[in-house]
């Protein structure tokens, strides 16, 4: 795997902490020819004013995504393009993009378009406010107002509540992918395919702190969705049985010295 970056700065050179950023937005993209460029400008946008930069996982796309994506970072330094030489699924790509990232906080969003990035700064004032009085590690994003099919809508609903029951972590909206969460929180996680549908019980589960922030949610404008109702019921079955097991088989020590 290399991080293209597009610059010609020489290997090796030590770049000083203060250059580096504070923010990295993680996009994994599979087949958003259509969206991402558009996406990359939105973001631009909403963090006008901090020290961010935008990895791009190019999961194994059969389009023009990363040839977009490419295009866009040779007249930008803070735009880099990771690709899997074949689609590994959303947790594998958005795992990639976190360890190739170089800011302390990461954002997430999906690659279609659908997450607004004019919520990610309210994101941040949350996560800012929260280190005054009692931080936190996660502000997930919770959408107010579902933009997609109702069958879609209904059997996230479902989904939501079941997960909900069976490990009480509190989220309502546990799929929206717009989530802001500390880099070296997310490492610690255990790794498995289809994570990133887990991880405010994940966080929880290893002590960490999650709230979360209402945030918009826009129709599909290009391209198709990659899930569908049934392959996503039978593995989240699975999945979700796997989480309940690691919650109630981790001992959290309480170290006083």
């Amino acid at each position: 795997m290399r991080r293209e970056t597009f610059d010609s700065s020489p290997v090796g050179i030590i770049i000083p902490r203060h250059t580096l950023p504070d923010i990295s937005v993680v996009i994994a993209a599979k087949d958003e020819a259509g969206a991402i460029a558009g996406l990359i400008e939105e973001i631009e946008a909403a963090l006008a004013g901090e020290r961010f930069e935008i990895v791009v996982i190019n999961d194994g796309s059969s389009d023009s995504t990363a040839e977009i994506v490419r295009a866009l970072a040779r007249s930008r330094r803070h735009l880099a393009l990771l690709s899997h030489v074949r689609s590994c699924g959303q947790s594998a790509a958005v795992r990639t993009g976190v360890q190739a990232s170089l800011g302390t906080l990461i954002v997430t969003l999906d690659g279609d378009g659908q997450n607004d990035p004019a919520d990610i700064p309210s994101l941040l004032t949350a996560y800012r406010t929260s280190a005054l009085n009692s931080p936190v590690q996660m502000i997930a994003g919770q959408r107010t107002r579902r933009r997609d099919s109702v069958v879609k809508r209904l059997s996230s609903r479902i989904a939501n509540r079941v997960r909900g029951a069976m490990l009480g972590d509190g989220i309502a909206d546990t799929g929206c992918g717009l989530k802001l969460f500390d880099r070296d929180a997310f490492m610690r996680l255990p790794y498995f395919d289809h994570m990133h549908r887990f991880l405010p019980a994940l966080m929880q589960r290893e002590g960490y702190r999650v709230l979360t922030h209402p945030v918009n949610h826009r129709p599909r404008q290009t391209g198709v969705s990659k899930y569908g109702t049934w392959n996503r019921l039978w593995v989240g079955i699975v999945d979700l049985a796997g989480v309940y097991w690691l919650r109630t088989r981790f001992n959290r020590p309480e170290i006083i010295e």
